[in-house]
């Protein structure tokens, strides 16, 4: 009997300090892990550079690339006249005058990097049409794929991009968003203001990688600084 009571004894006084001992290891693997998987959904995801920053321009080595002919950029159109109190250019189902004005301003960055060796697709929308139009200077090709915003977007804009030709396709939010999902671009760090260009490098060789964005103001302040 002495020797049940002694052991008694001990569980009553040692058991309980181990379940608490368990319990904090546990929670410490549970805090790891936790840690652990926030570290790793950084480090994985693909950031998107604000080419308009500091001299992220310059690091991103866009100018370098377009004169390969390495580049995909979409384009998101000009601001749409039907979701804005402004002024329509023309047709109700197309952007806005201030839409218009930074449309052009895309289109003077763009020639300053130099549309002799690129391509250039509109979706065929009104909106996108007439964006395109001005960035150009004149009427661009529509394709219907290029409007078509799903899972399977990404994979034909590497299917239409030829070697050494940049690509330029004029489109929507919704089709940037899946192609910037299916690189690895978080939702927080998903964005596609009007006229904001993502640019991307496409070489035929290397896995697809993003470079950063432009919007249309960026497109003006940095032309002379950066572009020319």
């Amino acid at each position: 009997m002495p020797h049940t009571l002694i052991n008694d004894s001990l569980i009553s006084r040692f058991v309980p300090h181990a379940l608490r001992l368990h319990g904090k290891y546990l929670a410490l693997i549970v805090i790891t892990l936790v840690v652990g998987a926030v570290v790793l959904w950084f480090s994985t995801a693909t950031p998107v550079m604000d080419l308009g920053a500091g001299n992220n321009m310059i690091k991103s080595e866009l100018k370098e690339k377009w004169v390969q002919g390495s580049i995909v950029a979409l384009v998101r159109h000009a601001e749409r006249c039907d979701r804005s109190a402004n002024p329509c250019l023309g047709d109700a189902e197309g952007i806005t005058v201030n839409g218009s004005n930074a449309a052009i301003a895309v289109g003077t960055g763009l020639r300053q990097l130099g549309l002799d060796k690129a391509r250039m697709i509109a979706s065929p929308s009104t909106r996108t049409r007439q964006t395109a139009d001005l960035i150009s200077g004149r009427a661009v090709t529509t394709q219907d794929w290029v409007s078509e915003c799903d899972s399977a977007f990404k994979e034909a804009v590497l299917a239409h991009k030829s070697r050494n030709e940049n690509l330029i396709l004029i489109t929507h939010s919704g089709c940037i968003d899946h192609f910037e999902r299916q690189m690895g671009v978080r939702a927080g760090e998903r964005s596609s203001a009007y006229t904001q260009t993502l640019f991307v490098k496409v070489d035929g060789i290397h896995d697809p990688r993003i470079l950063g964005s432009l919007n249309a103001a960026q497109w003006k302040e940095l032309a002379d600084a950066h572009l020319n």
